[in-house]
């Protein structure tokens, strides 16, 4: 549905995105990577907001970078930072996005806020909005065409965590008919939902695959202990401590290696974010 062909995207003498290919269909696909690891950009380029110095995005065969409306026409995007009209009103606000999309069903506009939990807000400014009422606001502007590409960097930033489970719920409903890719940061924001994981490090695609796959890959290598403090002291510096955690006078480790790494460690069910690190932990000790 989605191709990216190597794409490049050049600031001055830095590639802020270094070659990065991917084949996209519907579905979640989580991007994750550290802040500047070249998401927003690549996202930025998607949603044809910016063009690529080298490399094709094609939509169903289509080049996008030679004719974005191609995208735009089917397109949902919340960017990181999304800002609001603070003398509008949650529906004028939608009512507004509506009219700039050509979205004339008021009906989808009542469902929407609905869908995001801010119906009984609809007649408020939004200059009384919280962050995360914010967020929810920008989630229903990117649904109102009801988009078969949806693009949403760093989607549950401000948001409760009941708010923010209600929209990993949410992204996972929709992208059972249509492509989402949710940028962030925060493993555990697609750690449910993702049926694909694109990880970027420094602008460069460094894995694309199912968290399955990932979570697989770190079997017997993540492990917990409960050690002395001076146990724990002296290991620290050898091993990935993904988590260390007093337990009266002793602390409960758990930590990434590739062969138990003390006497009595014993091997650990891996969570997305600590199987990564363990990858990540592990490919640093090959490049050494």
């Amino acid at each position: 549905m989605l191709q990216i062909q190597d794409v490049v995207k050049t600031f001055g003498k830095t590639n802020a995105v270094d070659g990065v290919s991917l084949d996209l269909t519907p579905g979640v696909v989580g991007l994750i990577g550290h802040n500047g690891a070249g998401k927003s950009t690549l996202m930025q380029m998607l949603a044809t907001l910016t063009r690529p110095t080298r490399g094709r995005i094609l939509l169903d065969g289509q080049d996008i970078v030679a004719r974005p409306e191609l995208m735009r026409q089917r397109l949902g995007y919340l960017p990181q930072d999304f800002g609001v009209y603070p003398h509008l009103t949650a529906l004028e606000f939608l009512q507004y996005f509506a009219a700039l999309k050509g979205v004339r069903d008021r009906q989808r506009l009542h469902e929407l806020l609905e869908l995001v939990n801010l119906h009984e807000q609809a007649h408020r400014p939004a200059a009384g909005f919280s962050g995360g009422m914010r967020q929810r606001l920008g989630i229903a502007q990117a649904l109102l065409n009801d988009p078969d590409v949806l693009i949403v960097d760093e989607p549950t930033a401000g948001l409760d965590p009941e708010e923010r489970l209600r929209f990993r719920h949410l992204l996972g409903d929709l992208g059972r008919k249509r492509l989402v890719i949710v940028s962030t940061h925060i493993v555990s924001d697609v750690e449910n939902m993702a049926s694909q994981l694109a990880i970027l490090r420094r602008g460069r695609l460094v894995t694309f695959e199912t968290p399955d796959a990932v979570l697989a890959r770190a079997a017997g290598k993540v492990w917990t202990a409960l050690l002395a403090p001076a146990a724990y002291e002296a290991l620290r510096g050898q091993v990935q401590v993904l988590q260390a955690q007093p337990q009266g006078a002793l602390v409960q480790v758990r930590m990434a290696h590739p062969s138990p790494p003390c006497p009595g460690a014993e091997p650990a069910n891996a969570s997305l974010e600590e199987a990564l690190m363990a990858q990540r932990y592990a490919d640093a000790r090959e490049a050494a």
